[in-house]
């Protein structure tokens, strides 16, 4: 059974599509790493508005994961990209996301950091995008949409996308006394683990999409 079947296949029953949307996109969005990020910029924030904004920031990953679930295919048919070409360009993107994560490389621009310092809501931008929902996890929702078929699909999807979201919003409101306790040696450990499982799953869509061209 080769990997395209495979995820045909675990994508047709509900509970492992959710299941299976979670583990793709978790290490990816990688909440973890954007708590340290989170805390610096709500320094001055209350409690409650801490809260808030991890609460909007959450939301704002669903909202654009979900939009690219459900547009994606037809990105995909408007602009005539084949889902081979897609696995490769979404390997790359990814490949590109872990390997700043190995190399605890910034996701953000120095301009974006300079321009969140001074922005009242950050839940937008930096956070959601491109913190957390940035072009790597967009191009992994927009493969597994590309072999979703049937209703189901979409729902399990749907449902997994969601858990990510509520996981997002668990960790930024929870996760200062946790960074402080592990610090930064064992966070920077963490990330970079993420970020090599991420590497393997890149090259493995790169693969994936060069023996489709062969196929």
């Amino acid at each position: 059974m080769n990997p395209a079947t495979t995820i045909r296949h675990v994508l047709e029953d509900l509970p492992t599509a959710a299941i299976a949307t979670f583990l793709a996109l978790f290490p990816i969005v990688n909440p973890f790493g954007g708590i340290p990020l989170f805390f610096s910029l709500t320094t001055n924030f209350t409690r409650e508005e801490r809260s808030q904004t991890a609460r909007r920031t959450a939301l704002y990953v669903i909202a654009i994961l979900v939009t690219f679930m459900l547009v994606g295919r037809f990105v995909l048919s408007f602009f005539g990209i084949s889902l081979p070409v897609l696995k490769i360009a979404g390997g790359l993107i990814v490949a590109n996301t872990a390997w700043g994560m190995v190399t605890a490389s910034n996701r953000m621009t120095m301009e974006e950091r300079s321009e969140a310092l001074t922005k009242e809501d950050i839940s937008l931008t930096p956070m959601a995008m491109p913190m957390l929902s940035g072009p790597g996890s967009i191009g992994v929702v927009m493969g597994l949409a590309a072999h979703a078929n049937g209703l189901l699909a979409y729902v399990g999807m749907l449902i997994g996308i969601v858990l990510v979201g509520i996981t997002v919003y668990l960790l930024l409101c929870t996760g200062g006394p946790l960074v402080k306790r592990l610090g930064p040696s064992a966070m920077g450990a963490i990330t970079r683990i993420f970020g090599f499982l991420i590497l393997a799953i890149a090259v493995q869509l790169v693969w994936d999409g060069v023996a489709d061209f062969k196929g």
